[in-house]
């Protein structure tokens, strides 16, 4: 073995509320860190609970579990004695405020050797830590471990280094402290970006206190949100010189000696490229990851997908067949009288290529039979958009009824921009458990289909579809265009209404001169105007909507909570 000081960086995928399964997880890391010979293994924040617990919190048998659980990992650290095992865990405290604190926790040997109460809570767009936790204390906590003195931060705490989000800077505290090494844990939820600003943050952290530091993330889908782990170790003059593995569990060993990082081995690390995954690829890999993790949490292994011959029916069908398996998912394409015969095809072709069973459904009898009891009942002919919603949410009945007699999760397929604007039927094309791409607009939706497609090195998405004029082909002739802008005009309205600021430096300026352009004109300022409006009606549909998976910095869910019943002026 290699003399230094050797660390174990374990990014875990934990289970929400499996107190026993995140143990486990950490006990078998903790083995492989203990074969290693390292004196200290770190592991994601709350990592006995999982991110995010939510209103758990506030059962009391919950609190009972964790209580025990911790107590089982103190128990089990004594069979790997020297080691220091780095936790994150929710803790009791007295006083007025909240009942708990979100803590690190280093134990060994039986023993809990330190405490840290993390300061800084986030309580704004997918976070709320402020509901359950009280802040900790405004100081540093350092541990000699190993010969060398370690400091400990949780997430939050070390991303208000510039000062700008809270007046206190736990990063500057710890620096007083002096430690030779800082520790990070965190369960930091990817979006588009998100890679590389952590990447940058950190490093200029690290190079404005010289202080090296390990950065340790969860990975795994919870509900809504993934975590893509890249874990990380920087060094003040080399930045980030050490990355985990993404979207994947990584247990890995460093060593650290007189400041530097290098392999369990001795040997020197090989580069870390600031280059991240272009923005198709991570798309693609994020969304897989958060429907294999969603299904296998919620006791599901194959999904269900209405396959109407379009483009994001397309799209889901693909992913779902990357994530769960082809022999998993099953498609049910479900014509009606203004379908064209070339929507069937498609989605025949469609299934073909990606190795999934296609059914059919016809529904035009059902529709009809539907129209004469409407005009019996009601003395009016069944028409217009009542026949067009009646037609989806007779799918959406089938789909229903399919996935209960077979136990198959349905996923839903549309994409950010429809659903924006309540391009949708509620109980209809909504329905299911999950929406796969409800947080790509539909100009995404062409381009992941084509980067599939790419990737593969084959057509796995007809062009067909993909070339096809967009059509929810309820009426006669119809087309996407006849009630919408085109896709173009229309997502970069929507991206500066609905996350404006919170884009990424590539979007941004793109999408704010389209947006001025569009001001700029009295016609494109009634277009935005209107398009307001349809955001603000439809935001009851939203609400009723399966959980979609988050791709971007602002998605529809607990990351942007409006109002239905109130006034807007636009």
């Amino acid at each position: 073995m290699t003399s230094g000081f050797k660390l174990t960086l374990a990014q875990i995928n934990p289970t929400v509320g499996d107190i026993t399964g995140n143990c486990a997880l950490m006990q078998a890391a903790a083995n492989r860190a203990q074969a290693a010979g390292a004196s200290l293994v770190v592991f994601p924040e709350l990592s006995l609970t999982g991110y995010y617990p939510g209103d758990l919190l506030d059962e009391p048998d919950f609190l009972a579990r964790i209580e025990q659980g911790l107590a089982d990992l103190l128990a089990v650290t004594r069979s790997t004695p020297g080691l220091h095992w780095v936790v994150g865990a929710p803790q009791r405290r007295e006083g007025p405020g909240k009942a708990l604190q979100n803590c690190l926790l280093v134990l060994a040997d039986g023993a809990v050797r330190l405490r840290y109460a993390k300061q800084l809570l986030p309580t704004y767009n997918i976070f709320d830590e402020r509901r359950h936790f009280e802040p900790g204390p405004d100081l540093a906590r350092v541990l000699r471990v190993g010969g060398q003195q370690v400091g400990f931060l949780i997430c939050e705490d070390g991303w208000n280094d510039e000062g700008r989000d809270y007046a206190v800077n736990p990063f500057e505290r710890l620096a007083d402290a002096a430690p030779d090494l800082v520790v990070s844990i965190n369960a930091s939820p990817s979006s588009i970006g998100k890679h590389a600003l952590r990447r940058k943050l950190f490093a200029a952290a690290s190079a404005r206190h010289q202080l090296p530091l390990v950065y340790v993330n969860q990975v795994g889908g919870h509900d809504q949100i993934i975590y893509d782990g890249s874990s990380f170790a920087v060094e003040p003059q080399a930045g980030v010189v050490f990355e985990a593995e993404r979207f994947s569990e990584a247990i890995r060993t460093l060593t650290f000696d007189d400041g530097h990082f290098c392999e369990a081995s001795g040997a020197r690390l090989p580069p870390s490229s600031d280059e991240g995954l272009p923005a198709m690829e991570f798309y693609r890999r994020q969304i897989v990851l958060g429907l294999r993790d969603y299904a296998r949490r919620c006791g599901f292994t194959r999904a269900v997908v209405g396959s109407s011959g379009g483009i994001d029916s397309a799209l889901t069908l693909a992913l779902a067949a990357e994530a769960l398996g082809a022999e998993n998912v099953v498609g049910i394409t479900m014509p009606s009288k203004f379908s064209s015969a070339g929507s069937v095809d498609d989605s025949v072709d469609l299934c073909r290529n990606l190795g999934v069973r296609l059914i059919e459904h016809p529904i035009r009898d059902l529709v009809a039979t539907y129209g004469e009891g409407f005009s019996a009942a009601f003395e009016a002919p069944l028409q217009g958009l009542t026949l067009e919603n009646l037609q989806a949410r007779v799918r959406g009945t089938i789909l229903m009824e399919y996935s209960n007699a077979f136990g198959h999760l349905l996923l839903t397929t549309g994409n950010k921009s429809e659903i924006s604007v309540g391009y949708c039927t509620l109980y209809g094309d909504t329905n299911g458990g999950l929406g796969l791409i409800g947080d790509l607009y539909k100009t995404e939706v062409f381009e992941l289909c084509r980067h599939l497609n790419a990737a593969a090195g084959r057509e796995l998405i007809p062009v067909a579809i993909i070339d096809k004029e967009p059509s929810a082909e309820l009426a006669p002739g119809q087309r996407d265009t006849d009630s919408l802008p085109p896709y173009p005009v229309l997502d970069a309205i929507l991206k500066q209404l609905i996350e404006g600021e919170r884009l990424g430096e590539d979007e941004r300026a793109a999408v704010a001169a389209a947006f001025a352009r569009q001001q700029a004109g009295e016609e494109g300022r009634a277009l935005i105007s209107r398009i307001k409006r349809m955001i603000a009606r439809n935001e009851y549909k939203r609400r009723q909507a399966p959980p979609i998976l988050r791709l971007r910095g602002r998605a529809f869910g607990s990351g942007r909570q409006m109002p239905i019943a109130a006034k807007y002026d636009f």
